[in-house]
């Protein structure tokens, strides 16, 4: 379990990389508009995203 754990947060960091290198503008507008939302918002959005990710998970399991 541990070594999975490694490989999956190994490859958020290379999809992170991937957008910051591949377009570097186009992430920081993304920023700049997040800064400008209700942090509630946010929170809902998080929260939506890790549902998603757990339902893709069990998907694929």
């Amino acid at each position: 379990m541990p070594h999975e754990l490694a490989i999956a947060l190994c490859l958020v960091l290379v999809l992170e990389g991937l957008v910051l290198f591949a377009a570097p503008r186009h992430w920081q507008w993304m920023v700049r508009q997040a800064l400008g939302l209700k942090p509630r918002t946010l929170r809902v959005c998080g929260a939506v995203a890790v549902i998603a990710g757990l339902a893709a998970l069990q998907l694929v399991r």
